[in-house]
């Protein structure tokens, strides 16, 4: 009852004191709304890079590309840089974050504070005050331990605490419903006006140009030779420029700049908000406090405190209006109320502490609460660097620094495809699932696969460049490849299908010449397509790649009695003498025809059925009627996870990404280096052959039933050599199994020899396991179970 009270009571006074449009007053540090004397008002006739936002994206963006020697480059801002949302931010940055990724490049920003400083002589206004992550539950501390593991792995410092050791850190935080707190030393906050003035300082003095008072108004494109629609300029209130590249850093406001090149920007503006507090006695030099469980964040302000979250209920915003520069919103109590509460019970003293300003602004947010980056698939020179979810204070200088360097070198260095909080599995469930896939058979629907045919003239070419695997293969076959980049990282792995021209159905369709088929795994299937496009694109392939990922469906049917379900239904022989392993024929099921492909990917005999969707139904239906015969299950996703570990079956975007290339992920066997067909990435490839590798997977194991979730430490004899990319438990191994690449404590080349050497432990919520090194997966690893061979096997099933 007294957090109601104090909560009513601050609501109260804060209700006194609000700020609407046009009022900068409320933000409780320096802005630029007086603007920047020496700003040219005339735009060039070219540039080689236009940014369009002059926030914290925008002027990092423009600040890595002079570092990467783009120096004719260009920002446009409508206002005075930090104008839009990055004025009033309130500017926080926390070190610790759920993927290696992130926790990377927010090191990298830390590190960028002082560099700029030492570079300009501007203040970014860096404090580094610490932070605290509060825990309400067991589940929650246990996945900041997880965060302190990794952040270990990159060097950075943290201390997992009891409520007592938080209450002596914190004294006027209530720790009596505190399971636990992860603080952070190194965390802190940046002041928006200092950093993004050292920044554009800096950009500027290397020869780019920041262009304020700049309204867009329009951006052109045209279709090349090829129809490919690509950028040609952007027109302003103060002239046209000419260029061929785009960044569209405009925050709230790029959906609007999206639509002027007909690039859809899938974010929506919110009101977001924060108070600030009158001064509070003792809470000087205090750190930074999260409460996710709570959804509020309590920032230092000098002897005061900025108190905001985010609402269960937002206010959404209709239209930010393109004169919306250096303002807010009312702010409405009855939403941001919720804070309240939360707040006053962390830290009782907010209940009596009046308020000295509010502060409400638009900022931008994705379904996925992940940023857009990088270039869109509907027009090629277009770029985003939008939509940071009110995180773009503290990823700005690692996303502009990987968006620069996608811009100049066709690709960002580190992998930007993450994933956030893992909790524990129903492991029961799961486990019933795998064993009745091993012992007699599942079925999985993979209906979320990527599917394409790649057809035309010259669909051979294309297919030679793009994938790393030799795909000249007879109709029929399917082969598993890697898509890679120049750098040699992989872009990508899937099946390709050499198919024949068709009757001009989704699974049997009608084209001239070759054709293929290929299949994309998981999340992935946008992106393949984006790299498809991109690459087909750029090389001027004569060749057309059509998406049937949503008229067909996938149904997976894996296991020993995988045949006894299928034949009976098939008018083909199933046999492992007419329908081996790696291949793929039409079949009819009733009157359905589809594409049965003999793949697997938890290694056990198994057919994918690649369904029209008109037809998916009464295939499924049929499947099920004669899989009750034997006992097989429907499975979900997370057995997938589990029996693919096992089996040594890479995911990618975890276990393979990016910025890992085949050789250090264990699948050298699928670059055609023995041929001589050049292909995209094979340069890269056969220099790190040549050099040695400076990583490498590993397969582990653990004895002991710990949960393994991924970014546990490894360590070598002492040393931490990396982290775990995915774990799972593998059941029928009955040991927990992990995943993650090994480094050279001192730099050095990895071997197969290096690897076996050393003696392992896997650090998991900060202690240690003994584990065991696997050069090949446990479970069987002659692949009897995938070539139907159960006969041979000597275990019983």
């Amino acid at each position: 009852m007294l957090m109601r009270q104090c909560g009513g009571h601050v609501v109260r006074r804060l209700m006194r004191r609000s700020y609407s449009q046009a009022s900068s007053s409320g933000v409780p540090y320096k802005t630029l709304q007086d603007g920047q004397a020496g700003e040219p008002s005339t735009v060039p006739s070219a540039a080689d890079v236009v940014i369009i936002g002059g926030g914290s994206l925008g002027c990092n963006t423009l600040y890595h590309l002079t570092k990467l020697g783009i120096t004719n480059a260009v920002l446009l801002e409508k206002d005075q840089l930090t104008a839009g949302t990055t004025w009033h931010t309130a500017g926080l940055v926390w070190n610790l974050r759920p993927t290696d990724t992130e926790v990377e490049m927010l090191k990298y920003a830390v590190k960028l504070m002082s560099d700029l400083e030492a570079e300009t002589d501007i203040s970014t206004g860096w404090i580094q005050n610490g932070g605290l992550f509060i825990a309400n539950n067991k589940e929650r501390l246990n996945e900041y331990k997880r965060l302190s593991t990794v952040g270990r792995v990159y060097g950075i410092t943290s201390h997992v605490l009891s409520p007592e050791e938080t209450k002596k850190l914190y004294p006027l935080m209530n720790v009596e419903d505190v399971y636990g707190t992860l603080y952070s030393p190194a965390d802190g906050t940046i002041d928006p006006a200092g950093i993004c003035t050292a920044l554009s300082r800096a950009a500027t003095k290397a020869g780019a140009q920041v262009i304020t008072k700049a309204q867009v108004t329009g951006i052109s494109t045209k279709d090349d030779d090829f129809g490919v629609r690509r950028v040609t300029g952007v027109q302003t209130s103060n002239g046209f420029i000419k260029t061929n590249c785009v960044v569209n850093c405009a925050g709230a406001w790029a959906p609007k700049l999206g639509a002027m090149a007909g690039v859809k920007v899938p974010l929506i503006a919110m009101h977001h908000a924060y108070v600030v507090t009158e001064r509070i006695e003792g809470i000087q030099n205090m750190p930074n406090v999260r409460d996710h469980d709570a959804s509020v964040y309590l920032k230092l302000q000098g002897d005061a405190l900025s108190v905001g979250g985010y609402e269960p209920h937002p206010i959404f915003c209709d239209e930010v209006k393109d004169d919306f520069a250096f303002s807010l919103y009312d702010l409405d109590w009855d939403v941001f109320s919720v804070h309240i509460e939360g707040a006053v019970n962390r830290v009782p003293a907010i209940g009596e502490t009046g308020v000295k300003s509010t502060v409400c602004g638009p900022e931008s947010f994705t379904a996925d609460h992940k940023p857009l980056m990088g270039e869109s698939p509907e027009v090629r020179g277009f770029f985003l660097g939008c939509g940071f979810n009110s995180s773009g204070m503290m990823m700005g200088p690692g996303c502009g620094r990987e968006l620069a360097k996608w811009i100049v070198n066709g690709r960002p260095d580190l992998d930007l495809f993450g994933y956030d909080i893992s909790f524990p599995k129903h492991h029961d469930v799961i486990e019933t699932e795998c064993m009745t896939c091993r012992s007699a058979g599942a079925v999985f629907d993979m209906s979320y696969f990527g599917k394409f045919y790649l057809t035309g003239p010259d669909s051979q070419k294309a297919v030679d460049w793009i994938f790393s695997n030799d795909i000249r293969k007879p109709p029929g076959s399917t082969v598993y490849t890697c898509m890679l980049n120049k750098a040699g990282g992989v872009e990508g792995d899937l099946t390709v299908s050499v198919v024949e021209p068709g009757s001009g159905s989704a699974c049997d369709p009608s084209f001239e010449g070759a054709g293929y088929y290929i299949a994309a795994g998981g999340a992935a299937g946008q992106h393949t397509w984006s790299h498809l496009s991109t690459v087909v694109q750029d090389q001027g392939f004569d060749c057309q790649i059509t998406n049937h990922s949503e008229d067909m469906c996938m149904i997976s049917v894996q296991g020993l009695r995988s045949r006894d379900i299928l034949q009976p239904l098939c008018d083909v022989d199933l046999s492992n003498e007419n329908f081996p392993f790696s291949t793929h024929k039409l079949v009819n099921i009733g009157k359905i025809k589809l594409r049965a492909m003999r793949v697997s990917f938890v290694g056990e005999m198994g057919w994918e059925l690649h369904v029209p969707n008109e037809g998916a139904v009464g295939v499924y239906q049929a499947v099920m009627e004669q899989a009750k015969k034997y006992g097989v299950c429907n499975a979900g996703y997370r057995a997938i996870d589990s029996l693919s570990i096992e089996k040594g079956y890479r995911h990618w975007h975890a276990d393979l990404r990016a910025d890992d290339s085949p050789l250090e992920a264990g699948l050298a066997f699928t670059c055609k280096l023995k041929s001589d067909i050049p292909f995209l990435g094979r340069e890269a490839i056969e220099k790190q052959k040549k050099e040695g590798l400076k990583k490498r997977i590993a397969c582990f194991t653990i004895d002991e039933h710990v949960p393994l979730l991924g970014l546990e430490a490894i360590w070598r004899n002492g040393d931490i050599v990396g982290h775990v990319r995915r774990g799972e438990f593998a059941f029928f191994v009955g040991k927990s199994m992990a995943y993650g690449y090994v480094q050279h404590p001192e730099g050095g080349t990895v071997t197969p020899a290096f690897l076996k050497s050393g003696e392992y432990e896997l650090e998991s919520m900060g202690t240690r396991y003994k584990a065991t090194l696997h050069s090949k997966s446990p479970f069987d690893p002659s692949n009897l179970r995938v070539k139907g061979m159960y006969d041979a096997l000597k275990a019983p099933l």
